[in-house]
C-alpha cells in the first residue's frame, strides 16, 4: 500500500494506538477504526500484533476445548435466518435422552475434555425440571468438569434453578446490539429488550457468561458492529462468541452473501484487545466458510475450538446454516485433527476446564 500523505498516516494510526491503550472509544470512534482497519493493512496488522501480545500474555499458547452436545433441534423460536426455526418443516427433529447426553459426556471426558457445552433450540420440552436434573447427573458424573449450557432466554427463575444445579457457564448470543437491526432478523415476539436483559440475569446469579453476534448479517452495517463492542465493552463478559453469517437454504436469507472471513477475524483482535481476558473461539462457521478459517482466528487473538460431541447419525440435523463442517467425524477424530491445526499456528491443544482468566 502506498501512503501519500504521511500526517493522514499518523491521524489514522492514532484512533488504533488510542484504542490499544485501553481509552474507550465511541461508537463513532469504532466505527472509524472498523473504517481504517479494512483499509489501511498497517493499522490491521498493528491491532493483530497487539491482540496476539494479550492472548499470550494472559493464556500463553494454550487452546481450550470445549466438547459441543447438541441435544435437540427443537425450538419455539422462528429466527429469520436459522435453519432449526419453529415454521422450517424440511428439518427432521431429535431430541437426545438424558442417557445419551452422558454417554456424549463419558466419551468426552476420555479423549481429555473437561467443558461440556449443552446447546440446542429452544425446546419447551426440556423444563426446568428435566434440564436440572441432566445438570445434576453431569455434575455428579464428572466434578471436575465446567458445565456450559446454551438454551437460550428463559426466566432469572429458570437460569437459578439451574445454577444451583452445577451450571458454570451460559452462552446467549445476543445477535446485534442494534435494535432496528434485531427487529428485522426476528419475529416480533422476539424482543430486543429481554435478549439483553437476560444476559444481565445470569451475570448477577454469577454464570461466567457469553455473548457475541454474527458479522455480515442481512442489513448489517459498520455503525450496528460498533455498536455490538460498545455493548460488550459494557456488559464485560466472560466469553465473545462472533463469526460471519451463513444462508441456510430453508429461510429467507437463502441467497444473500455470507459474512465476510476479513471482516471476522479483524474483529476477533478488536474484542481480544476490548477485552483482553475473554474467552475467545475460533468458531466452526469461519471453518465452514474458509478450510483455514480457525487457524486465522487462533493467529488474531481467539484461543478456544468446540468440536463436536454429538452423535453423529444427528449432526446433520443441526443445520443452522448450509454446509456446516465436522458432520461425519467421530468426536476423537474431529480432536485429533483439531491438535494438529492448533500446532500449526504455534499453539497447542490442552485439556482442561479453561476458565477465563481473572
Amino acid at each position: 500500500m502506498i501512503i501519500l500523505d504521511w500526517g493522514e498516516y499518523n491521524k489514522n494510526m492514532n484512533i488504533a494506538e488510542k484504542f490499544i491503550r485501553d481509552e474507550n472509544l465511541t461508537k463513532e470512534e469504532f466505527v472509524e477504526l472498523l473504517q481504517l482497519a479494512e483499509a489501511d493493512d498497517d493499522i490491521r496488522s498493528r491491532l493483530t500484533e497487539e491482540a496476539v501480545r494479550l492472548r499470550r500474555k494472559y493464556y500463553g499458547i494454550d487452546v481450550y476445548t470445549r466438547g459441543l452436545i447438541e441435544f435437540t433441534n427443537y425450538c419455539r423460536n422462528d429466527c429469520y435466518y436459522c435453519g432449526i426455526r419453529k415454521s422450517n418443516q424440511n428439518v427432521k427433529r431429535y431430541r437426545l435422552t438424558k442417557e445419551e447426553i452422558l454417554a456424549c459426556c463419558e466419551s468426552g471426558y476420555e479423549l481429555g475434555f473437561r467443558t461440556f457445552v449443552l446447546q440446542g433450540g429452544e425446546d419447551l420440552y426440556f423444563t426446568d425440571e428435566r434440564m436440572a436434573g441432566i445438570v445434576r447427573s453431569i455434575r455428579a458424573g464428572y466434578p471436575d468438569c465446567a458445565i456450559t449450557l446454551s438454551i437460550g432466554e428463559r426466566s432469572y427463575e429458570s437460569y437459578r434453578r439451574l445454577r444451583e444445579a452445577g451450571a458454570d457457564r451460559y452462552l446467549l448470543r445476543h445477535e446485534t446490539a442494534n435494535e432496528e437491526l434485531y427487529c428485522s432478523l426476528h419475529p416480533r415476539e422476539m424482543e430486543f429488550a429481554r435478549r439483553r436483559q437476560c444476559l444481565y440475569y445470569l451475570k448477577e446469579l454469577g454464570y461466567q457468561v457469553g455473548a457475541g453476534f454474527m458479522v455480515g448479517a442481512p442489513g448489517q452495517s459498520q455503525q450496528d458492529l460498533a455498536e455490538d463492542l460498545v455493548f460488550l465493552k459494557e456488559l464485560n463478559p466472560h466469553m465473545v462468541g462472533i463469526g460471519p453469517f451463513i444462508p441456510h437454504h430453508d429461510t429467507r436469507y437463502a441467497s444473500e452473501p455470507a459474512g465476510s472471513i476479513e471482516r471476522t477475524v479483524l474483529l476477533l483482535s478488536i474484542v481480544r484487545i476490548l477485552l483482553p481476558k475473554v474467552l475467545l473461539p475460533a468458531t466452526t462457521a469461519l471453518g465452514t466458510l474458509d478450510t483455514s478459517g480457525r487457524e486465522k482466528g487462533l493467529a488474531a487473538g481467539a484461543n478456544v475450538v468446540m468440536p463436536n460431541l454429538s452423535p453423529v447419525k444427528i449432526r446433520r440435523q443441526y443445520e443452522l446454516y448450509d454446509n456446516k463442517i465436522c458432520t461425519e467425524e467421530e468426536a476423537a477424530e474431529c480432536r485429533a485433527d483439531l491438535a494438529v491445526r492448533v500446532e500449526k499456528t504455534g499453539y497447542r491443544l490442552v485439556d482442561g476446564r479453561g476458565d477465563a482468566a481473572l
